[in-house]
């Protein structure tokens, strides 16, 4: 039996779909029942903020797919830490064998933000004593229609992004790599980095998008971010992550979903026809 969580989310939904077409026995965990019923699978009600909800939910469970959504650090800290650890402490009880999680491009000590929070996640997950796999994906193409990070707001693509080449994903191919490792055997534990076929600048992408394009200073950027109430130090934190992608850490372009999945990974001119 495999458990989902974050099962409503940018990925999560995906893999709900797939594991229905592959009839393969799962459940997913949702904090709302409406939610759920919306899902058309078995699902359980539950909340990774209450340890004591994930006991029915992980009944009989031996594989989970570990995901949930970053939200703003109160004082530095991501819940996500919290939820995330507690969830495989949980899981450990339960007899869970094998931990499939959604984590973020090269998670590291030093690392900013939800990025960070993936890394200590990682680490708790590495102690457990539970076979798993860490599947770290780059930005996901879908961020461009949420607004998230920064992307197309008042109808420009706007930021600080240089010339810097980002793989962005499809969430719909983060899925299929999760789905895959779901339902086979556990392999070797281990991180598997995810990108799409190719690395394009932020011009290419607003001229797909056909957006204008605006390559803000980090000083705009900064003003920008402020103006929406962020505090100093996540503005701070948010501009070195900028800084990252412009100069490129997020433009390699891995194999990895076409080893995992048998597939190429959709280019962003798929990803924008299939939506």
């Amino acid at each position: 039996m495999i458990l989902v969580t974050g099962a409503t989310g940018t990925v999560g939904r995906h893999v709900v779909r797939s594991l229905k077409e592959a009839d393969v026995p799962f459940r997913a965990l949702v904090r709302d029942a409406g939610r759920g019923g919306e899902l058309g699978c078995e699902f359980v009600v539950g909340d990774l903020d209450v340890p004591a909800s994930l006991g029915p939910a992980l009944e009989g469970v031996d594989h989970l797919l570990l995901n949930s959504g970053g939200a703003l650090p109160v004082a530095g800290r991501q819940p996500m830490v919290r939820q995330q650890n507690g969830a495989i402490d949980a899981a450990r009880a339960a007899g869970v064998t094998w931990v499939v999680k959604i984590s973020a491009w090269q998670p590291a000590p030093e690392a900013k933000l939800s990025v960070r929070g993936h890394w200590e996640i990682e680490q708790h997950l590495k102690a457990s004593g539970l076979r798993w796999a860490s599947l770290q994906p780059t930005g996901y193409m879908q961020n461009f229609f949420t607004g998230r990070g920064g992307f197309p707001q008042g109808g420009t693509l706007a930021g600080p992004y240089g010339t810097g080449r980002v793989a962005y994903i499809d969430a719909y191919d983060v899925a299929a790599c999760a789905t895959a490792l779901l339902t086979r055997p556990p392999l070797d534990d281990g991180s598997h980095p995810l990108t799409g076929p190719e690395a394009l600048t932020h011009r290419e992408i607003a001229a797909k998008l056909s957006l204008p394009f605006r390559d803000l200073t980090p000083r705009e950027a900064a003003e920008g971010l402020r103006a929406q109430g962020l505090p100093d130090w996540f503005v701070t934190d948010l501009l070195e992550l900028y800084a990252d992608l412009a100069a490129g850490a997020m433009s390699e372009v891995t194999s990895t979903v076409q080893d995992l999945t048998g597939r190429a990974p959709r280019t962003f001119d798929a990803f924008l026809a299939g939506r």
